[in-house]
């Protein structure tokens, strides 16, 4: 019989009334604000009415640097939530809510996946709530008042030459990454170069995601740097009067989203940054309300753990006094074969040499959680139906020689019910502990790169092109030295080299630039050849997918 896809499953779900999942959840009626039946927001004031501190054990997800092959991670998250509620637990998760550029492009949506699902899938992929596309008004609206201002006599003497903040869209288009704009003389503006990020790498989507509450969300967006004066003095979009007019445009989207897993687990799905060129994870105002509601909560961060999971625990934690009581590293056999360097079209085959070669990926992973942040660990094995005993049991046994249970998990064909054992050792093991970083706040610019670089990533030594030393000293002397750094670098090494799969070492991390986020709370460091607009593939997603006549969506996975 031919495998459902994701989609017809979502299609064939049984949805409750998004109402009883509220109600279930301690949701009060008069806080949630339907977006139909299948969806809704959730007030702000549910924080004001649940002043008690949250006791909730926290529940980080992540994986292995991603490949080809795939790991799983939101399904394995997904289903784990749904596992702990047939323990008999209360959960909540709290996800991030997909962008439109992995959607059409290759990477796919990310609602999790066969029977480890949050719905409606389709909705949640697409528009959504519109809060992406509120992010990218806000964005647009500062930078059109950047330029404005400059039009109407510049008196914060702006360097237009050095504006800090470029416009963004919800779509990977690789030919909006440097622009010319102003064109066609003095009433369309001042000719210069600019550019587009996608929106889930701005600022304002950061923001959006570290903020506590509306007037926290205001005085970060105030404090966005926008542009440096001709003497070198940061401008900011409060000096613009910008910060109210965004606030405004982003009322309703600081408000979380409620939807639901397959099996009725109440899900918080809000906010979007991608874990390779932003901070990777879901709003810390979805997370505290999560943390109010249940006994569990499960939270995803974006690709390796070098990556998503560095940043909750280095920024937001840092920012919000969170803190996991447990890490859960996804893998698949499949892809510690292909970290083993075994060809993408053989990864079904047995290959026991390939799982060891593979597995120092993981060994790295697993170290820097336990180590470096002091978590207690487990490895969730995402089973495949290729996977022979002998190489899960090669896994497991190479996980306890590093102090871990490596537990298999069949949620994308059994949902929750395939995450029982995986639910059982996170119960087990999840204990609150002291946090623990690689690098203090108090350590210069240099010092924090190096020691992330190193200890976290493995490199030998760190290289800076030329420039980047000069923004080092700029950003030290106006005073945010401080300030804890967010690593844009690629996904699928530990380096910022793609091509350097495992656990390369004895390698040059290079940083390629640095910038400012001030609203955010961190340092922007570009690594390696990181564009923060990507590109579509050659057969990119959007070819595939498309709705007939009757208004169902076909080709969306």
């Amino acid at each position: 019989m031919q495998q459902k896809t994701d989609l017809e499953i979502a299609r064939e779900a049984q949805l409750i009334p998004i109402s009883q999942i509220a109600q279930s959840a301690g949701i009060l009626e008069d806080e949630l604000i339907p977006f139909g039946n299948k969806k809704a927001k959730v007030s702000l004031s549910l924080l004001r009415r649940m002043k008690d501190n949250a006791d909730a054990k926290l529940i980080l997800v992540s994986a292995i640097n991603p490949t080809p092959a795939g790991e799983g991670k939101t399904t394995i998250s997904i289903g784990l939530a749904d596992a702990l509620k047939r323990c008999g637990q209360k959960v909540c998760l709290a996800l991030r809510e997909p962008s439109l550029g992995p959607v059409f492009g290759m990477k796919g949506g990310a609602a999790g996946g066969g029977y480890a699902q949050v719905i409606p899938m389709a909705d949640i992929n697409l528009h959504f709530t519109g809060d992406i596309h509120a992010v990218t008004a806000a964005n647009n609206l500062l930078c059109a008042l950047v330029d404005n201002h400059i039009q109407h006599g510049n008196e914060l003497n702006i360097d237009p030459r050095r504006i800090a903040i470029k416009r963004c869209m919800d779509i990977n288009d690789r030919q909006l990454r440097f622009i010319t704009c102003g064109l066609g003389g003095r009433a369309n503006g001042m000719p210069r170069e600019d550019g587009f990020d996608i929106t889930a790498a701005s600022e304002v989507m950061a923001v959006l995601c570290l903020a506590s509450d509306l007037h926290d969300l205001k005085e970060r967006l105030a404090r966005i740097k926008v542009a440096y004066t001709f003497d070198e003095r940061p401008v900011t979009a409060g000096e613009l009067k910008a910060a109210g007019a965004m606030a405004v445009l982003l009322k309703d989207a600081v408000k979380p989203n409620l939807v639901q897993t397959l099996e009725q687990t109440p899900c918080l799905m809000h906010g979007g940054p991608f874990a390779n060129i932003a901070h990777g994870c879901n709003s810390y105002i979805a997370t505290n309300m999560a943390m109010h509601l249940a006994d569990y909560v499960v939270t995803e961060a974006g690709f390796g753990a070098d990556l998503g999971a560095e940043k909750f625990l280095d920024i937001k934690c840092r920012q919000t006094g969170l803190w996991p009581d447990a890490a859960v590293i996804v893998v698949t056999v499949r892809a510690l074969k292909s970290h083993g360097g075994k060809p993408k079209e053989t990864l079904n085959e047995p290959d026991e040499d390939a799982v060891i070669r593979g597995m120092q990926n993981l060994d790295k992973h697993i170290e820097n959680l336990k180590d470096f942040y002091g978590l207690p660990v487990t490895v969730a094995i995402n089973r495949f139906s290729s996977d022979s005993p002998e190489e899960i049991a090669l896994v497991q046994k190479l996980c306890r020689a590093k102090g871990v249970t490596a537990v298999t998990a069949d949620v994308w064909e059994k949902g929750g019910e395939g995450g029982i054992a995986l639910a059982k050792e996170v119960m087990r093991i999840a204990k609150k502990g002291t946090p623990k970083h690689p690098y203090e706040l108090t350590d210069d610019i240099p010092t924090k790169i190096e020691k992330l670089a190193r200890k976290i990533y493995g490199a030998s030594e760190v290289h800076y092109s030329a420039g980047v030393s000069k923004t080092i000293e700029t950003l030290s002397r106006n005073g945010y030295a401080h300030l804890p750094i967010c690593v844009a670098k690629t996904q699928y090494s530990l380096s910022h080299d793609p091509k350097l799969i495992g656990r390369p070492s004895g390698f040059i991390f290079t940083v390629r630039n640095i910038k400012l986020s001030a609203g955010a709370g961190f340092i922007v460091v570009l690594a390696g050849d990181m564009m923060t607009m990507p590109g579509l593939p050659k057969n990119p997603a959007a070819e595939q997918i498309t709705i007939d006549d009757e208004g169902r969506i076909e080709g969306l996975f």
